[in-house]
């Protein structure tokens, strides 16, 4: 669990990370957090320019849609 100092920094860095992916996208957006999550804030990296180098990786990452 995570204080409310730093929950309200990873919805910041979520939000910037994701501004052109739909908020419907859920499945993006949830790819992205987790990844934040595991990847750096439970590490204890708390820096806002790491977590969204992070964020951006994890986007670039998700599989699209083909139509």
């Amino acid at each position: 669990m995570f204080d409310p100092a730093m929950t309200a920094l990873l919805r910041v860095v979520l939000d910037e990370v994701c501004e052109d992916v739909s908020r419907f996208e859920s499945g993006t957006r949830a790819r992205v957090a987790s990844r934040i999550i595991l990847e750096a804030a439970t590490k204890g990296d708390t820096s806002p320019h790491r977590l969204k180098q992070i964020g951006r990786k994890a986007l670039h990452d998700a599989p699209t849609m083909r139509r």
